[in-house]
C-alpha cells in the first residue's frame, strides 16, 4: 500500500526525439508545475531514448530513489514503443491482455470508420499488477502501478502518452486522483525588482533566500529582471496567504525602491498605470535599442504613450557635442515636438566587447520633462543578447523613479 505522505517525485520522458533534440521536453516541465500546485515536489528530470535496458535502469533508479514517477511517451504502437515492456520487466511480470482496454481501442478506429490495424492490439496489453488508465482521445491508454521497494513505502508510478493533450487530459482525470500531497495547500507569489544585479539582491535579502526557509524565496534572472518567487506550504489557504504576505513585506523593506510589481507586471506595466492615473503622456526615441523600448511600451496598449521614433545611427545627431549632450538633446526636442510631458531617448551602441573580459561599454539614456532633462549613463557588459532590453529597461525605470520623485538607487 502506498504511503500518504509520499512528497518526492521523479518525471522520465522518453523519446528519441527528445534525446536527439529533435523535439523540445515540455511535458516535464508542465508535470513538475502541476506536481508543485499538488505539494509534490519534482526532484529529478530523466530523459531517455528509445532503448529497452536503459529504459529498465533508468527506472530501476527512478522507483528506487522517488517517490512517485510519471512517465510519459512510449506507450504507441509501433516497435520503438517500449514503456509496457520497461514496466513489466522492472516488476518482472509478463505483460497480460486488458480486454476493456482493446475494445476501447477498436471502438475509437470504428468511429473514425477504419479498421483497428493488429498492431495497435499492442496498446492494450499491461505488467499483471498494471491498472489501465483510460484515454477518451487516443490509441494509448496509460498504466498505473504500485512498485514495492524494501523497506520503503511503495513507488506510484503512473505512464501517460507523450502527446500532450492526451497526457494533460489523463493526468487531471486519471493520475491527479491517485496521488498522494493533496490534504497540503501550496501557494505561490511573483515580487519583480529591477536596478541591481542577483548577487547584490540576493546580499540585500539576506536570510530571506535560505534554503530551509519557510516560505521559500527563490531568485530568478531574466533580461536583468529579478524575480523572486515566494512558495509557502500550510495545511490551509490562510496559513499561506500569511507566510507570503509577511515574506513580501520583508522583501519590500530590504529591496525598497528596487521593488517595482508582482506577478506578471512588466516594468513598463506599473509605470504605464501611474501615468494613466496622472493623465501624464510620453514619446520616446531610440537608436541603439532598435525599438525595444517603443515595443514594450507599445504592448502596454496605454494611451499615455504617444508612439515613438526608432532613429537609424546614420540619422543621429553626432555632431552636438559629447554622446551625452546628444542623447540628452533629443529627449529635449522629441518632448518638444510631441509636447508629451516625457521623452525618452536611447543612444546608439557603440561595438560592442566580444569577450566576458573586456571593459565595458557606454551608452547613454536620457528622460525629458516639462521642467528638466536627467541623463544616465548605461555600462554594457557581458552577455550581448540582454544589452537592448535592459537599456530599454533603464530607460522606463528612470521615468518610474521620476514619479515617485526620487533617483534612481542603482546606477548602471
Amino acid at each position: 500500500m502506498a504511503d500518504a505522505s509520499l512528497r518526492l517525485a521523479e518525471i522520465v520522458a522518453v523519446g528519441a526525439e527528445l534525446t536527439s533534440g529533435a523535439k523540445l521536453n515540455t511535458n516535464s516541465q508542465w508535470l513538475s508545475a502541476e506536481l508543485s500546485d499538488l505539494g509534490i515536489v519534482t526532484g529529478w528530470h530523466t530523459t531517455i531514448t528509445d532503448d529497452l535496458a536503459i529504459n529498465v535502469s533508468a527506472l530501476q533508479l527512478a522507483v528506487d530513489r522517488a517517490d512517485v514517477v510519471l512517465i510519459t511517451g512510449g506507450l504507441g504502437p509501433t516497435l520503438d514503443d517500449l514503456t509496457r515492456e520497461a514496466l513489466a520487466q522492472l516488476v518482472n511480470e509478463e505483460l497480460v491482455l486488458d480486454q476493456e482496454s482493446l475494445d476501447l481501442i477498436v471502438r475509437y478506429f470504428e468511429k473514425r470508420g477504419r479498421p483497428m490495424p493488429e498492431r495497435n492490439r499492442i496498446q492494450a496489453y499491461f505488467p499483471k499488477s498494471g491498472i489501465a488508465l483510460a484515454n477518451p482521445i487516443g490509441t494509448a491508454p496509460g498504466v498505473w502501478m504500485s512498485v514495492p521497494r524494501p523497506g520503503k513505502p511503495d513507488c506510484l508510478v503512473g505512464a501517460m502518452p507523450g502527446v500532450p493533450s492526451e497526457m494533460y487530459r489523463m493526468f487531471h482525470e486519471q493520475v491527479v486522483p491517485r496521488l498522494p500531497g493533496r490534504d497540503r495547500v501550496i501557494m505561490k507569489a511573483r515580487v519583480n525588482c529591477f536596478g541591481c544585479g542577483e548577487s547584490h539582491a540576493e546580499e540585500l535579502l539576506g536570510d530571506l533566500t535560505a534554503r530551509d526557509r519557510d516560505p521559500e524565496v527563490g531568485i530568478t534572472v531574466h533580461d536583468a529582471t529579478i524575480t523572486l518567487r515566494i512558495i509557502a506550504h500550510g495545511k490551509q489557504e490562510e496559513e499561506c496567504r500569511a507566510k507570503i504576505a509577511s515574506t513580501d513585506q520583508l522583501i519590500r523593506e530590504r529591496l525598497g525602491a528596487l521593488v517595482y510589481g508582482v506577478e506578471d507586471e512588466e516594468l513598463e506595466d506599473v509605470v504605464a498605470r501611474e501615468m494613466r492615473q496622472r493623465g501624464l503622456t510620453l514619446t520616446t526615441i531610440e537608436t541603439g535599442t532598435a525599438g525595444e523600448l517603443a515595443q514594450r511600451w507599445f504592448k502596454t496598449g496605454s494611451p499615455s504613450y504617444l508612439g515613438g521614433e526608432v532613429l537609424p545611427e546614420c540619422r543621429w545627431p553626432h555632431g552636438v557635442g559629447t554622446m551625452e549632450a546628444s542623447t540628452y538633446e533629443l529627449a529635449r526636442a522629441t518632448r518638444e515636438k510631441a509636447n508629451a510631458d516625457f521623452a525618452l531617448a536611447i543612444s546608439p551602441f557603440p561595438p560592442l566587447p566580444k569577450t566576458m573580459s573586456a571593459p565595458p561599454v557606454e551608452v547613454w539614456v536620457a528622460l525629458a520633462t516639462r521642467s528638466q532633462i536627467i541623463s544616465e549613463r548605461v555600462l554594457l557588459s557581458g552577455n550581448p543578447a540582454i544589452h537592448q532590453s535592459r537599456t530599454a529597461k533603464v530607460a522606463s525605470d528612470l521615468l518610474r523613479h521620476h514619479l515617485a520623485g526620487r533617483t534612481r538607487p542603482c546606477p548602471t
